[in-house]
């Protein structure tokens, strides 16, 4: 399996959603959309959507259902990662080798701009779930998915870790704390990608945790992996890792082991060809960049 090649397949389809769903310009936002589209189109790799797409696949066939909602979630984190930036979070210039959404429109824009993919990523799935002629069960199925991501994304999940690490200190961050931060600021909106794409496929609640257990470990996983790809940069600003409380061979250790719990959860799907995320867990925990 050419993983890359996969990806790249998956990549092109959101793409195109994604600009059509920016297509709501008129001529007096169009500075708010140019914000917005400029953090959209910086070098992403559409892991969250593609985590959705292929969840989806395991159980149906039919994208326009789940692309919705995958452009949702990757809005949604790319929101999350303009105010991470800001100067009051941060302090970030550069994301992905390019100058950061408010060195490019200021301070004011880039918040307005997080605020409105934030928006946006709401309007697209309610719109598609009040336009669309889908029978009830799969609406319901959509309800479920906007709350689902909501829940992951708010004050329980991706923000809640966010404010975790604002406040982060020697007083107040031991390991523990460590990994729920982990587990809501990471692993929470790769949960809720993989989750939802399931969910509007059609998956059963017992096939619904263990996705669930295996985007956690995978998140977890790729969070620690980046740990050990940044730790030059965390050292220098003292940022609290899973490297200060373990070395450099453990980390490595651990993020071998979560992958393969995330790879052997996958074994639990039984007559579901997992061969896709399989491959995927490995590429991201093998990358080097």
């Amino acid at each position: 399996m050419n993983i890359i090649k996969d990806m790249e397949k998956y990549i092109s389809r959101v793409d195109i959603e994604l600009k059509d769903a920016l297509n709501k310009r008129n001529i007096y936002n169009t500075k708010i959309f140019d914000a917005m589209e400029y953090s959209l189109f910086t070098g992403g790799k559409r892991l969250r959507p593609i985590f959705a797409i292929s969840s989806f696949e395991l159980f149906d066939d039919n994208l326009d259902k789940v692309l919705p909602f995958a452009i949702a979630i990757e809005m949604i984190h790319t929101y999350s990662l303009i105010h991470d930036d800001l100067p009051s979070m941060d302090n970030d210039d550069f994301r992905r080798g390019n100058p950061t959404n408010h060195k490019v429109f200021g301070e004011a824009m880039a918040i307005l701009a997080g605020d409105g993919l934030l928006n946006l990523a709401f309007e697209t799935m309610s719109n598609y779930s009040l336009s669309s002629s889908n029978p009830l069960i799969e609406n319901n199925r959509n309800i479920r998915v906007i709350q689902e991501i909501a829940n992951y994304s708010g004050c329980n999940g991706m923000i809640g870790g966010q404010v975790l690490d604002l406040l982060s200190s020697p007083e107040n961050m031991d390991e523990e704390a460590l990994i729920y931060m982990y587990s809501t600021k990471t692993a929470a909106l790769i949960q809720a990608c993989i989750v939802s794409g399931a969910i509007i496929g059609g998956a059963s609640e017992n096939e619904l945790e263990i996705l669930r257990d295996f985007g956690l470990n995978l998140g977890l996983a790729y969070q620690i992996k980046d740990d050990l790809l940044d730790r030059g940069k965390d050292e220098s600003i003292n940022k609290f890792t899973y490297l200060s409380f373990h070395s450099l061979e453990d980390a490595e250790k651990e993020v071998a082991m979560l992958s393969q719990k995330a790879i052997d959860a996958l074994d639990l799907l039984k007559d579901k060809d997992t061969s896709f995320l399989k491959s995927l867990t490995r590429y991201l925990i093998n990358r080097e960049i």
